[in-house]
């Protein structure tokens, strides 16, 4: 049997996109969010995927037909209020925004009822991957610490992809891999500047916090990420990007399809990187088939670093 990742993506979202075919508008509709990107990127890599969601209302009704289609297996909380969404036009080649609805929090009975239905789930199937809200409204931050720390505690592995409050709160239960950006790194007062130096400090104080193994994605340049006390930094091979949005979605995905099918902290870094370099090149978030991905893996070079940026031999 495949190895099971649990996801917890509290409200998803609809996606509409309006892009251009031969002159007509082409219209998609898709389930999205952070959680559903990194559940498409997981289950093309052939592991089995449980995602926990809030779903209500039109918009809710709808992702539960969708979500189904991209081979994921959904288990649900029902919510009073309805799922966000957005209406992106791409005709153009950029993403401009037609619409955008936020969709509404989450009441203590459905928060509760999300946090009991990922806590036994990830107990069952020993792996969690615990994905942010769209918005700081929709679940309290508190509810990743305690899902985090329980999880832990319990033999579960948890990978999160966390900023702001909610990643403080996971960090308190010890998570096996924290993946976080540079943006988030400086805009949480974590890093005092993008400059590599900086985030190094940050990424150690991360681990002091709680966290195994630390990684730090940085748009177009090498992420960084700390192993076993070690810096390395990741960098992929020359590629022309489509879609920029999601890739770091599509490198959690791919770090934590490769731990829980048994292989080394290095492999995953290699795995990840090339889902998310993957990403870039498509128009679809956390989209990617696994023969494509084992193409860059092995392109991939990982390079060892001092604290101060400079490349160990």
């Amino acid at each position: 049997m495949s190895a099971t990742v649990v996801v917890l993506a509290p409200s998803p979202l609809l996606t509409v996109t309006i892009e251009d075919r031969a002159g007509e508008p082409d219209i998609h509709v898709h389930a999205g969010g952070q959680g559903v990107w990194q559940s498409r990127m997981l289950a093309s890599l052939g592991v089995r995927v449980v995602l926990c969601a809030g779903l209500g209302g039109e918009t809710g009704s709808v992702l539960g037909h969708l979500i189904p289609q991209e081979g994921v297996e959904l288990r649900t909380v029902e919510l009073s209020s309805r799922n966000g969404g957005y209406v992106h036009d791409r005709r153009d080649g950029d993403r401009t925004v037609v619409a955008h609805s936020p969709g509404g929090a989450l009441d203590r009975h459905e928060h509760d009822a999300l946090y009991e239905l990922a806590l036994s789930l990830g107990l069952e199937h020993g792996a969690a991957l615990l994905s942010g809200p769209h918005e700081d409204r929709v679940v309290p931050s508190d509810l990743y610490g305690r899902l985090t720390a329980d999880l832990q505690s319990n033999g579960c592995r948890v990978a999160i992809d966390l900023s702001g409050e909610r990643l403080t709160a996971a960090l308190e239960g010890g998570p096996d891999l924290v993946k976080v950006s540079h943006e988030e790194l400086v805009a949480d007062g974590r890093a005092e500047s993008e400059d590599p130096v900086d985030l190094v400090t940050a990424m150690r104080a991360l681990h002091d916090q709680g966290a195994g193994i630390v990684v730090v994605s940085r748009a177009a340049e090498p992420a960084l990420a700390l192993v076993d006390g070690e810096v390395l930094a990741i960098h992929l091979p020359p590629l022309r990007t489509a879609e920029p949005k999601g890739a770091g979605d599509s490198m959690t995905a791919g770090m934590m399809a490769a731990l829980v099918q048994g292989r080394s902290p290095v492999d995953a870094l290699r795995t990840g990187a090339a889902c998310g370099a993957l990403n870039v090149v498509r128009q679809g978030l956390g989209t990617g088939g696994s023969h494509a991905v084992q193409a860059l893996a092995d392109r991939i070079e990982i390079v060892r670093r001092n604290d101060d940026g400079t490349e160990r031999s």
